[in-house]
């Protein structure tokens, strides 16, 4: 884990977090848990309820502390006009009063979380309809509870904002890699740890995820550059686009009339992650930290308080451009380095041990690793220029895991050997490298229960030092995998509501990536025609060499060579269709047995794969 220096930690006494985090309360939910319509509680923020006490042993001082701040929750006035619901959600919820209604930003992760947080705020507001919403980026804890806060057919007139490209990044993120990324989140996040003292105690972001609903409401205004000005129910918003830093498409925003300045996911009370231990596309150190820069020139004076998607307010113009220029200088500073040292010859790992922050960024709170770690973020630097061959003609071509494991244990004389080993490095304080002999260990052979058990330990002892959220969410995690324990529910991976809301071009190519290409590479050429009514178009679907590839023509022009199937059809019956309901109600020509061939080659993905065991 990141080490934390002897005088290298900022100040316990300083409370100032903590009476920002609590400045503007109004009320908490009550009691603090959300269900769905069948009696499923998909939040409990009082599950957090012994972060009242004392850091114990089994915790990291920091993390502890940050749990501690982001375990608030309730409905809290940011400014006159503009209010958070925090702590129902990984992130926060924004309302913004306009003349009629209410601007929402951000409806969280959940439907069920998103509705509970609206209901939160009309109880103390009054009922005021949802007349805009806002989307600050890509990520699912920032729309996914749209249907939460506009159901059914609420939203239509209603006008959603995002930045140019939205829709694109977040089916890329969400659909295409969706149930890796849900397997690992479980790990990152600790969505199946116990809420305890030794088990969860949060994110550094937020407390946990929520486990509703996943929605999406596609936008309907494009913000496509700095300085593009909306009035949405008579509120005034000014943008700023910020593509590559934290989101692949991500803004921020001034509510000029109320003086507060939305920074999106761009500044948060943590260092952030250039690249997710979930995974993700890796992050731009350097334009995240130059977009930060415009900023404090773009919005100027306009502002008097700061809020965010996580964590909580900052108050006063100059506290606020503190708070810019430190995160700026933060990632400038990660880059820059990453850089100065590999270009004398370092690796990513070897710059990751030996980088350290500057004393005043390193006794900042707010650049503190509780999300994203300095270790992970120069890796991902290096990777983002470099690759992840470290140049080394030993790493070009390694065995794979299991048959690397094998050969370890037999240079170590044995299973036992190298059991004793670990053991030894453990006893002496080496835990990183007891966890590496011990993983080739339980890989060369998953059955050695021994191997399991004290690579449990090592990772739980591990989890219980990090400072990082997601670092000890992991490694208990891994240790809760091995001891044979799944835990409670996974993270959802129902993203119906999103998979609507999805273009045909982006429902193909959903399809493309699950096609069993070495099965299907023996078919021979397989051509099928969709012409979508209510689009206007057709499209058309070649399998080939294994491969679907898929194009968009104008419905008066039919390609050549003639498809052996075409299929007449509304989007709704493309999606059910997709769904395998089957050709009720659509119109064929020519050859159906083309469409059960390639649904033939479609695979499911694995949303339970191992990931501590071969």
């Amino acid at each position: 884990m990141d080490a934390v220096p002897p005088d290298g930690h900022p100040p316990f006494e300083d409370r100032t977090d903590f009476e920002n985090a609590d400045r503007g309360f109004v009320a908490a939910l009550v009691p603090g848990t959300v269900t769905d319509e069948d009696g499923r509680v998909v939040w409990d923020a009082d599950a957090y309820g012994f972060l009242d006490a004392d850091c114990p042993a089994t915790a990291h001082p920091g993390l502890w502390r940050q749990s501690q701040l982001c375990a608030r929750q309730g409905l809290y006035e940011v400014t006159e006009g503009v209010f958070q619901v925090r702590g129902l959600d990984l992130s926060n919820m924004t309302v913004v009063e306009g003349h009629e209604g209410v601007v929402v930003v951000d409806p969280l992760i959940s439907a069920e979380c998103a509705a509970a947080a609206l209901a939160l705020y009309r109880r103390h507001r009054g009922e005021r309809p949802v007349t805009g919403l806002v989307y600050t980026h890509t990520h699912v804890d920032h729309f996914g509870g749209a249907r939460g806060v506009l159901p059914g057919d609420t939203d239509a007139g209603v006008p959603v904002l995002a930045p140019a490209g939205f829709l694109e990044h977040a089916v890329s993120e969400n659909v295409f890699a969706g149930p890796a990324m849900a397997r690992r989140s479980g790990f990152m996040y600790g969505a199946r740890l116990p809420k305890a003292p030794d088990g969860q105690i949060g994110t550094g972001l937020g407390t946990t995820l929520s486990g509703g609903t996943v929605t999406l409401i596609r936008p309907t205004v494009d913000i496509t550059h700095s300085g593009q000005t909306e009035v949405v129910d008579g509120v005034r918003i000014l943008f700023q686009l910020t593509p590559g830093t934290e989101a692949p498409a991500e803004m921020n925003f001034l509510f000029t009339e109320q003086r507060a300045l939305c920074l999106a996911e761009n500044v948060t009370h943590s260092l952030h992650n250039l690249l997710t231990p979930r995974g993700a596309l890796v992050r731009d150190a350097r334009v995240w930290s130059r977009y930060l820069n415009e900023a404090i020139d773009f919005f100027g004076d306009g502002y008097d308080v700061a809020f965010a998607s996580h964590h909580w307010p900052t108050w006063g113009h100059e506290n606020v451009v503190r708070l810019l220029v430190e995160q700026r200088d933060l990632y400038a500073y990660l880059h820059d380095q990453t850089l100065r040292l590999l270009n004398i010859g370092l690796t990513g790992t070897e710059i990751a041990e030996q980088l350290r922050l500057p004393p005043a960024l390193e006794h900042a709170w707010h650049a503190r690793g509780y999300y994203g770690s300095l270790n992970h973020n120069v890796k991902a630097v290096y990777q983002r220029y470099m690759g992840w061959y470290d140049g080394n003609p030993a790493h070009l071509w390694e065995h794979p895991p299991v048959e690397l494991a094998g050969r370890y244990v037999d240079v170590a004389g044995g299973p036992e050997a190298m059991l004793a080993a670990a053991r030894r490095y453990a006893d002496t304080g080496d835990l990183r490298f007891a966890a590496t002999l011990l993983n080739h260990l339980v890989f060369a052979d998953p059955d050695h229960t021994e191997a399991k058990s004290t690579l449990a330990g090592v990772y739980e002892r591990l989890g219980h030092g990090a400072e990082n959220g997601p670092w000890r969410n992991i490694y208990l995690t891994g240790a809760q995998e091995l001891r044979g324990d799944t835990g409670g529910a996974a993270v959802p991976t129902d993203i119906a509501g999103m998979t609507s809301q999805l273009t045909v071009d982006m429902l193909l190519d959903s399809l493309a990536v699950r096609i069993d290409g070495p099965r299907a590479a023996q078919e021979p050429r397989l051509t099928i025609d969709l012409i979508v009514i209510d689009e206007e178009r057709r499209h058309r679907i070649n399998l080939e060499h294994g491969t679907l590839t898929h194009r968009g023509h104008p419905l008066h022009r039919t390609p050549k060579p003639h498809a052996g199937l075409t299929l007449t059809l509304t989007r709704p019956e493309l999606l059910g269709l997709l769904a395998g309901k089957g050709l009720a109600g659509i119109r064929t020509e020519g050859d159906r047995s083309l469409l059960k061939r390639l649904f033939s080659y479609v695979t499911q993905p694995d949303v339970e794969f191992p990931v501590v065991t071969p």
